[in-house]
């Protein structure tokens, strides 16, 4: 008798199931007890048959197609998935975020483009540390404000500032001997100035520490405030970015009923009559727009003294989040950035994986920033241009 036949037996079984215990694990059958089944499952479709099946040849057949999961949604197309970030540049990032206490809108805010961008290419070590890009994230890792797109975690009162923060940045953007860097931040509503200070003053300690860095400031829209926007604009920075997100009727659904289309406008209008060089924008595509939406959008922000906008895919960072209306195809971002162009913009980034903080975008502005300073603003663009189809 087995040990757990035995314990039963003891406790609650009645003594005549004992035996019919015993005769179940005694019993070693070696043959099938119903030949004709394992005859239909020999000659049925194998494994490769489910793998490799013909979704038209089923249907004529007569064979269903169960699909899984949510079908509610459109299907996550193939020219938008990704590759797990890896590799020895993006690890070293990584911890160098860590050891200082710094945080990235790349994770917070779940960027597709992470792998490329920290890992950052070339044809080595020091070429890699080069073209590498990682999007700082100031005044912490929670925002006040609620956008339905975006995966950064919200509070009404989100950890005070880290009064060190400043200085660690400068620090991590000093170790990695980068040429451009993008600033960002959460919205910090609960601030008397939004955070504006503590911005500014990321900007200056990067300038003292290698004036040679161009720095773009990707920046809430500090409620409006014209002295907040201007202190911000005048502390160094090379280009003022600030985005539009969607067209003016999706705004109050998209983002925060405290940012208004509006509003933003004069933000990027406010911060190019400070006297910065270049002006920036970003749109999402897939959220509800309408063309004639789009190109209306565009006009807004070429009056609004805008010099380069980028368009990407909205993706879904998790349920909770708004739904995607639409996969755009790369054919339609091509097409956008044709429009943009004859629109007079400086530069154009445009496709499904584009972001705000976009490393062919930047090295694209880099080069027109660099080049101002030796060549005609012409010469430049022509100069820049060149530059980005070698990459």
């Amino acid at each position: 008798m087995s040990v757990s036949a035995m314990k039963l037996s003891r406790t609650t079984l009645p003594r005549f199931v004992v035996p019919a215990i015993q005769a179940r694990h005694l019993a070693t059958p070696t043959t099938p007890t119903n030949p004709s089944f394992a005859e239909r499952l020999a000659s049925g479709p194998s494994l490769g048959d489910f793998i490799h099946s013909d979704p038209e040849a089923d249907q004529a057949r007569g064979i269903e197609r169960i699909i899984l999961g949510n079908t509610s949604q459109p299907r996550l197309p193939s020219h938008l998935k990704t590759s797990i970030p890896s590799g020895k540049n993006y690890t070293r990032i990584k911890q160098d975020l860590r050891g200082l206490g710094l945080h990235t809108v790349c994770e917070e805010a779940r960027c597709p483009n992470i792998g490329t961008c920290w890992g950052g290419g070339g044809d080595g070590v020091e070429d890699a540390k080069r073209l590498a890009t990682a999007t700082i994230m100031l005044m912490g890792d929670t925002c006040t404000r609620g956008c339905r797109f975006c995966s950064v975690k919200t509070s009404r009162t989100p950890p005070p500032l880290d009064p060190h923060e400043p200085e660690h940045t400068a620090e991590a953007i000093a170790r990695w001997g980068l040429g451009y860097i993008v600033l960002t931040s959460v919205d910090r509503d609960d601030l008397p100035d939004s955070g504006a200070a503590h911005f500014a003053s990321t900007i200056s300690k990067i300038k003292q520490k290698n004036s040679s860095v161009l720095v773009e400031a990707l920046t809430g829209d500090f409620n409006g405030v014209a002295k907040d926007i201007e202190l911000v604009a005048r502390s160094g920075l090379d280009v003022y970015a600030h985005n539009l997100e969607t067209v003016e009727r999706l705004t109050p659904g998209v983002r925060d009923y405290r940012a208004k289309y509006r509003q933003s406008l004069e933000v990027l209008e406010r911060a190019k009559g400070t006297g910065v060089r270049v002006t920036k924008t970003s749109l999402m595509l897939g959220v509800g727009e309408e063309e004639a939406e789009v190109m209306q959008t565009l006009r807004d922000a070429r009056n609004a003294g805008v010099d380069v906008v980028t368009f990407g895919q909205y993706m879904r960072p998790t349920k909770r989040h708004m739904k995607v209306t639409r996969y755009v195809l790369p054919s339609e971002f091509d097409s956008w950035k044709e429009r943009a162009d004859a629109m007079g913009f400086l530069y154009v980034a445009s496709g499904p994986l584009v972001r705000s903080s976009y490393k062919a975008g930047e090295m694209f502005v880099e080069n027109i920033l660099r080049g101002e300073r030796a060549k005609g603003p012409r010469d430049a663009v022509i100069q820049a241009e060149e530059a980005a189809v070698g990459q």
